[in-house]
């Protein structure tokens, strides 16, 4: 047996050198905490709490060989992957496969849902309800990497594209959480705007 210890990652929690307002990159560069880059990176960490919690939603709910459970979980590995190509400017870690592999994910999942004829509402469960937080967090994130990259930082295509993908992603599982207990709750256009619709026909 290997007698070689793994270093610690993190051996101290707390280091004070943020304390003025500025934090590192990955490859060193200390940055404002307001910085785009850092922005994003906290977004996609915030994304990937609520993936978290909705991990925990399907252990608590669902068996364990349910089939959301392993794309949901992958999702949480690969945000982190995320998190850390932004932490290292010029650095890659999301390839185009890993968006392929969204896009497989998603089209079986859609393909076992009818198609929309109205606008969806976030709920239908608690689950599906989780999905649709995910889908607006994963939308915000997106936006601050976009943001990012208009301020001039450098972000990689396939970064972008996942993120993209991602939300749609989440949608999709959304309305399949919601099918599989409550049901989809569909968007009801209020009386006036009946009333209107009528009138410019």
């Amino acid at each position: 047996m290997s007698s070689h210890k793994e270093p610690d990652r993190l051996s101290t929690i707390y280091t004070r050198t943020g304390d003025k307002g500025t934090t590192s990159l990955g490859e060193g560069t200390r940055v404002a905490k307001t910085h785009p880059r850092i922005e994003a990176i906290g977004a996609v960490d915030e994304l990937n709490s609520w993936v978290g919690m909705l991990v925990q939603e399907l252990k608590d709910t669902c068996p364990a060989d349910d089939k959301l459970h392993k794309p949901i979980q992958t999702l949480q590995h690969r945000l982190f992957d995320v998190g850390g190509e932004l932490a290292m400017p010029g650095y890659q870690v999301i390839q185009a496969h890993f968006v392929t592999e969204l896009e497989t994910t998603l089209d079986e999942f859609n393909k076992e849902l009818p198609p929309l004829k109205n606008f969806v509402l976030p709920g239908g469960s608690r689950l599906a309800c989780l999905c649709h937080m995910c889908r607006t967090v994963s939308r915000r994130a997106e936006r601050q990497v976009i943001a990012a990259k208009e301020a001039g930082e450098a972000i990689n295509a396939p970064l972008l594209q996942f993120l993209n993908r991602l939300s749609d992603l989440l949608f999709v599982l959304a309305r399949h959480a919601a099918r599989q207990w409550e049901g989809e709750v569909l968007w009801e256009q209020s009386e006036k705007q009946k009333t209107g619709n009528r009138a410019n026909t």
